[in-house]
This record gives C-alpha cells, sequence and structure tokens, in this order.
C-alpha cells in the first residue's frame, strides 16, 4: 500500500486482537496519516487549485509524435507520422484527433528540460522537482500536498491508481504518514473493487463495532502505560480508517460501475479511460491529489507502431477528462498534469525508433488557474533543444505548488533536523497562468 514505513509497536497484537479479518493495510495507512508535525508556520499563498490529477507517462513519451511535430524537418527527424491541426490554430501529431478539438481547453510546455537520461533518475526529477541525491530521498509532489493540508471528507489526500507506480511516488524524507494509498486493483478490471473498503465476509455492523469497541479498550490501556505520542497517534489513525469505512460517501466515491455507461464509454473502456474516470471520481470526492500511469513509453524501437497501438487511449480518455471536469465545473478547481520522464532523441534510430532525451520535452497542463488554448515555450527546428522559455522540474513542481497554495520555498524537516525546501531554486512560470 505504500513504499516505505515504519514498523508500528503491537501490530500483531492489534491484529490478531481487534481487527481481525480486516487487518492492518488500510489502518496503517489511516494510522500513519495522523502521525503529521504539530509546529508548522505556513505562508499562505491563493490557492486556485483544490485538487491535482498526475497522469504520468512511464518510459518517456515522444514529443515529436504527440504534441510537438516538426512537420517541416527531414522524415529522419520529424518521423512518419503526419499533423492534426487543434482548435487553435496550432498542430499536434496525428495521433490526438480528441486533444487536439478541444486545444483551447489546456496548455502545452515544448520546452521542458533536464539533463537525467536514466529512467528513474528521470522519474525522481519528474515526481519531486529535485535531482537525485545520494545523501536523501526526496517526497513526491503527493506526499507534500499530503504533509501540508492532511485529509478532506473522510478520503487519503493522496491516492494511486492502480498502484504507487515507483519509489519516488512516496514520502521519501517524510514521515510514512504522508505516503500514498493505492486502489490495489485496476478500475478497468471486471469486478473491481478497492481493497479494504468493504468489510470481509461473516462481520456486520454490529460486529464490526464491537472490534472498535475492543480496540478502543486496547488502546486505552496501553496509553495508560505509556504516555508516547505513536499510542495516540495510533488512535487517531483507527479513527480515520473506520471512518472511510463507515462513510458511505467515501466508499461511493470509489465505485467506479455507478459511472452512467455513456460515461464510461466517453472515457473509453479501458485502462487509460477507466483510470482517468476514476481520477475524477476522486477529486471530486475531496481527494488532493492522485497519481495515475497508463502504458510504456520506452519505444528505442518501431516508435510509429507503437504510437499508434498505444496513443489513441490516451487521447480518448484525456480529451474526455478534461471536457468532463470543464462541463462539471470543477475544471476550475482541478489542475491536470500531463509527464514523462523525458522525450526521445531528435532522430529516428536504426531499429525505427526513438532513445532517450532528456534536453527537451513537453508537458501538458489543464484547468487549477491554467491558461487554455497556450503553447509556453519552444523546442527547435529539430526538437532537439528548448530555443525559447526552458522550464526545469523545480520549475514545474514549484508553479503546481503555487497553484495549490503552497509556498515552495518553505522548508521542511529532514531527518537529522536537516530543513530542506519543498523546492529549491525554482520558479513560477508565470506565462502559464491566467
Amino acid at each position: 500500500m505504500f513504499c516505505r514505513g515504519n514498523a508500528l509497536s503491537r501490530r500483531s497484537f492489534l491484529t490478531v486482537g481487534a481487527l481481525g479479518g480486516l487487518g492492518l493495510t488500510l489502518a496503517d495507512y489511516f494510522s500513519l496519516q495522523s502521525a503529521r508535525a504539530d509546529q508548522k508556520s505556513y505562508d499562505f499563498i491563493e490557492a486556485k487549485a483544490k485538487s491535482v490529477i498526475h497522469i504520468f507517462l512511464p518510459g518517456g513519451i515522444a514529443h515529436q509524435e504527440s504534441f510537438d511535430p516538426k512537420p517541416y524537418a527531414p522524415i529522419e527527424y520529424r518521423g512518419e507520422l503526419g499533423t492534426i491541426k487543434t482548435n487553435t490554430g496550432e498542430v499536434f501529431s496525428e495521433t490526438l484527433p480528441n486533444l487536439a478539438k478541444c486545444a483551447d481547453k489546456f496548455a502545452v510546455i515544448r520546452s521542458m528540460t533536464h539533463g537525467e537520461a536514466a529512467h528513474e533518475r528521470g522519474t525522481h526529477n519528474m515526481f519531486t522537482g529535485y535531482r537525485p541525491s545520494p545523501a536523501l530521498i526526496f517526497p513526491s509532489m503527493g506526499s507534500v500536498v499530503s504533509h501540508e493540508y492532511g485529509p478532506r471528507n473522510n478520503l487519503p489526500p493522496y491516492v494511486c491508481i492502480p498502484n504507487v507506480p515507483n519509489e519516488f511516488a512516496s514520502n521519501g524524507y517524510l514521515s510514512s504518514s504522508f505516503a500514498p494509498f493505492s486502489l490495489g486493483a485496476d478500475p478497468a478490471s471486471k469486478g473491481f473493487q478497492v481493497r479494504d473498503l468493504a468489510l470481509p465476509g461473516g462481520v456486520d455492523d454490529a460486529r464490526f463495532s464491537r472490534r472498535r469497541s475492543a480496540l478502543e479498550a486496547v488502546n486505552d490501556y496501553f496509553t495508560k502505560k505509556d504516555k508516547s505520542d505513536s499510542i495516540q497517534a495510533m488512535n487517531t489513525f483507527y479513527d480515520r480508517a473506520y471512518s472511510l469505512i463507515s462513510s458511505p460517501d467515501a466508499r461511493e466515491a470509489f465505485k467506479i460501475d455507478v459511472e452512467p455507461e455513456s460515461i464510461r464509454n466517453e472515457y473509453g473502456m479501458n485502462d487509460a479511460g477507466q483510470r482517468m474516470l476514476m481520477a475524477r471520481r476522486l477529486v471530486a470526492a475531496g481527494v488532493r491529489f492522485v497519481t495515475l500511469t497508463y502504458g510504456g513509453w520506452d519505444m528505442h524501437n518501431q516508435i510509429t507502431a507503437g504510437m499508434k497501438r498505444q496513443v489513441p487511449a490516451l487521447d480518448q480518455a484525456l480529451a474526455a477528462l478534461v471536457n468532463d471536469l470543464d462541463r462539471t465545473g470543477l475544471l476550475s478547481s482541478t489542475l491536470v498534469m500531463v509527464s514523462s520522464e523525458f522525450g526521445r532523441t531528435p532522430k529516428i534510430n536504426q531499429t525505427a525508433g526513438r532513445d532517450h532525451w532528456p534536453k527537451v520535452f513537453s508537458v501538458m497542463l489543464a484547468g487549477g488557474g491554467v491558461k487554455g488554448g497556450l503553447i509556453y515555450g519552444a523546442s527547435n527546428s529539430t526538437a532537439s533543444e528548448p530555443e525559447l522559455d526552458a522550464v526545469g522540474p523545480e520549475d514545474l513542481a514549484t508553479t503546481v505548488y503555487n497553484q495549490l497554495g503552497i509556498v515552495a520555498d518553505k522548508e521542511l524537516m529532514a531527518p537529522g533536523d536537516r530543513p530542506i525546501e519543498i523546492v529549491d531554486g525554482g520558479k513560477v512560470v508565470k506565462g502559464l497562468l491566467s
């Protein structure tokens, strides 16, 4: 359920004596969520976004075959795919016809850049806003949001769909209380059900309440013998777990099968579509930060065939998400971010693919105070490096935090009481904002 965690004392005792068949996976999540730092000094800035949906495309999607085609470059640079005109007069790759029709609702950064050509290091950059360090594991943006704001409406503040995608999507040097909650199953799967939200067989509401009373008695006993903060934290933690299980509204947020068939089909009955629809349900219910992944974009070979195979579901689902958020009034308060590890090489290689290329690539942003219909920055004529308004991961992260009302240079405490800025050296990309 989370990438890293600290063992809780008396875990076995509580599991067997109090929760039985429920186990501790959900409880672990909520117990750790309660172990928040007591001393915080907030610098408030106006928040434009209440939630973030981060759509991560692992492997490194080619900008040339998506948001930044180069139709006038030689074929060894532009590739085999054609282009399509957007409703704003720009051009995308022909792989994005649905997004081209709603391009007025989102912005594309064509000048993202960093220096990390390895998958793990590029992933770290895009999830944390930091270059990797051998001395410290930095927290993801979702975990920082969890740390700063905590739960809302009995729901976890940070959720991963379907699972935590990599170690850099978690809490880093922060307490494990700020690690993400993962669904544990794919919303696109038949009979999808989030683990831990339903009572196990043979446990009715009355028995559930008795177990809760037994747990409270156990905790009261240990609290009297041990005044440590961890005991009180566990009490709060279990309260949150019970709140999620017993709250009809919270449980309802995860029930994707209640969506009308027309809406599910609009998104697409596939991994991309149902994951994005679930993300929309969760932010509508109160989840602050959702991370989801789709596909594998490390196309060293036969990139034309690979993009034609994988992009259509992404294009359909992402356009449906933007349009759905817009018509339901959620787009203004929900920041949608589509990112990847890096881009792909300017020239097609000998196996008709593209290799890793961190010097320039594209990121899409929608809602949450971001201007629609905008192309920000530019790559050069061969899509090999930024030509205008380069944006680094630290700038992207700072801008996301700014829209959420979080000051990115605020200091958090790392192990050894070391003050570490949420983001070091980033700037708000004001040209993206309305």
